[in-house]
């Protein structure tokens, strides 16, 4: 099915999580609050297969089995928008954005040929999908795809870091595993498990904790303030004061 797309700067996918490189996110420690969140799909899902060759499989006990993605991310939510997101929508940082965000609205975390739904705008988005917008995906295959195939090749490269990072936490902390299977789609239960970015540290050898620390100390006691404890914002918010108290330890 041919498709056509043309972003309209409206600024609602400037809104909430967003995925970033480890890289990104060693960069961005002074501007968002970082968490490596764990997004576990049910064996079956159409992204299983692409989602377990970028991160692992996890046998969740009871035949159920996942594969996980642990990504850097900027930790903010729902309706919060990037802290780069100017007052007219449009993005501060255009020439030097995560390759999340340049990719959009592709996603190499899912098969080329499975990528139809992702050019169908959210309820609240504004993207030009009309004939008159330009033609970007036809018989499967995407035909600007500089941008997507960056994005999979940054993805494949830490992939082997973040999957002994996985493996370790796994095999060392069991609360994770049962944390995982709270989580875990076949149960009923959809979402993700954040963890401190501070855990991946240990191995990122050129990274000097401290310094990471002073980053993003800031970033988090700011985001604190500015969020609620209850609702939709309510794990944002625990998350924030939880990680503190680590990055405050660190910085001592």
């Amino acid at each position: 099915m041919d498709r056509h797309f043309q972003c309209t700067l409206c600024g609602r996918c400037c809104y909430g999580m967003l995925p970033l490189t480890v890289e990104e996110a060693l960069e961005r420690a002074g501007r968002v609050p970082l968490a490596l969140v764990w997004m576990p799909v049910p064996k079956g899902a159409r992204t299983f297969e692409t989602v377990r060759r970028l991160g692992l499989e996890v046998s969740l006990g009871r035949h159920r089995t996942v594969a996980v993605l642990v990504s850097p991310m900027a930790y903010l939510p729902p309706a919060m928008p990037c802290p780069d997101l100017t007052a007219d929508n449009r993005c501060a940082v255009h020439e030097v954005k995560p390759v999340r965000c340049r990719a959009m609205p592709f996603d190499p975390r899912r098969r080329e040929d499975d990528q139809s739904d992702s050019l169908t705008p959210r309820p609240d988005w504004i993207c030009d999908v009309s004939a008159a917008a330009p033609l970007v995906y036809e018989d499967g295959h995407i035909l600007n795809r500089m941008a997507f195939d960056a994005e999979k090749a940054a993805l494949q490269a830490q992939a082997p870091l973040l999957r002994a990072y996985a493996e370790s936490r796994l095999r060392l902390s069991p609360n994770v595993l049962q944390d995982l299977k709270r989580v875990d789609p076949r149960r009923g239960v959809t979402g993700t498990l954040a963890l401190s970015f501070t855990t991946l540290l240990p191995r990122l050898p050129d990274v000097d904790p401290t310094a990471f620390a002073d980053a993003q100390a800031p970033v988090l006691e700011a985001n604190l303030a500015r969020t609620r404890s209850t609702g939709p914002e309510g794990p944002f918010h625990r998350y924030y004061r939880e990680v503190l108290e680590t990055v405050r330890a660190d910085r001592r």
